[in-house]
């Protein structure tokens, strides 16, 4: 099918009331859930995430509907190799990659934001994407389209993160896949943290409170280690504003899921979450680490897992964790596989050349790495 079937168009960061209306009505249609690509978070970043590269908003449409929103940026290197590329941006408080694509749209979008790509002369080497659902659509398409106009594919790595999915009840669940001592110790750290005085568990339902819980959250997170080493939200004023920004049009949107242990009122610990479609993507989390001996992150968890399986518009969540992260690793037993993947980018001419020698370099170089490593 021609372009002329696909138009597509390039947007600068520039983005106004029309542009997120339609990013929202994508959204809601879109075939992959992405909190951190719906609009509350998308604008959120690009509004207070200062210092950031040139971000471009990339547009894929079909008869004139949007059908596609993959934001990317030029890094000028790929790793470790000095190869300049293009890829999906994701900023430090991005944990999952996946564009917005309209169900059933997926190959029509993807041939659209490649098209994009191949014409455009600022897009070097060829395109990483990273944080794809191994099993997602978008992989499955790229896949597909790659097949069918022989653009090389590769995959770059692949991990496995803890992700909640069940029928089960909160407390089937802990029984079923929690080990019997690691329950005995929670018990006994609940009857111990209740001694301390009175202890109360709180599901955010007021937008009154919003600031309010706001604000504990970065002081909470910022009292903790990654206040001591510069990376808590509230050490850089466009994290703390775009966390704010972000969790107010979230909660007016109803996709805001936040939880607080208070202990005589004053938080212990908290965690806030996400919500796209029928899933939910884990945020952050934040908790008292004077209060360490009563595992304060653990009792949040676990009021997290009661939260989300007794609402039933909660499909499923990802907890946006690292690879073999022990705590949440221990709490949830199913899994997500993360994928990145270095997909050739086309042209003509020089453009052309270019690019098939930076995907040919890379491939190689990873290739002699993995050989040199298993020599070792």
């Amino acid at each position: 099918m021609d372009m002329a079937s696909h138009p597509a168009s390039i947007n600068s960061r520039a983005h106004g009331p029309a542009q997120r209306a339609r990013w929202a009505a994508l959204a809601q249609d879109a075939v992959e859930a992405n909190a951190f690509y719906a609009p509350d978070m998308l604008c959120a970043a690009l509004d207070h995430l200062t210092g950031q590269p040139d971000i471009r908003l990339i547009e894929s449409f079909d008869s004139g509907e949007l059908i596609g929103l993959l934001p990317v940026v030029v890094t000028p290197r790929h790793g470790r190799l000095p190869i300049p590329c293009v890829g999906n941006w994701m900023h430090e408080h991005c944990f999952f990659g996946a564009p917005l694509i309209r169900k059933g749209q997926e190959i029509s979008a993807w041939r659209g934001f490649l098209a994009q790509l191949d014409a455009a002369h600022w897009a070097p080497g060829f395109l990483h994407l990273q944080g794809l659902d191994a099993a997602g659509a978008n992989a499955a398409a790229l896949e597909a389209l790659c097949v069918e106009q022989r653009r090389g594919r590769r995959e770059v790595h692949r991990y496995e993160r803890a992700m909640l999915r069940s029928g089960l009840d909160a407390d089937q669940y802990w029984e079923t896949h929690v080990r019997a001592k690691k329950r005995k110790e929670i018990r006994r750290l609940q009857k111990r943290l209740a001694e301390m005085g009175m202890v109360e568990q709180r599901l955010l339902t007021s937008r009154a409170d919003l600031p309010h819980w706001c604000a504990d959250f970065l002081a909470l997170e910022a009292s903790g280690w990654k206040g001591r080493e510069g990376t808590a939200l509230v050490c850089r004023v466009g994290d703390a504003a775009f966390f704010r920004s972000a969790c107010a049009a979230a909660f007016d949107g109803g996709r805001l899921h936040m939880l607080r242990i208070d202990l005589d009122g004053r938080a212990i610990a908290m965690l806030a979450n996400f919500r796209h479609a029928s899933g939910a993507f884990s945020f952050k989390i934040a908790f008292d680490e004077a209060m360490g001996r009563f595992s304060p992150g653990v009792l949040i968890e676990l009021a997290n897992l009661h939260a989300v399986q007794k609402d039933p518009a909660i499909g499923w969540m990802d907890s946006c964790a690292a690879a073999d992260h022990p705590m949440i690793d221990s709490l949830w037993a199913e899994r997500r596989t993360i994928v990145q993947y270095r997909i050739a980018l086309h042209g003509r001419g020089l453009a052309r050349v270019g690019r098939t020698v930076a995907f040919a370099l890379a491939n190689s170089a990873e290739a002699l790495a993995a050989r040199l490593k298993g020599q070792s």
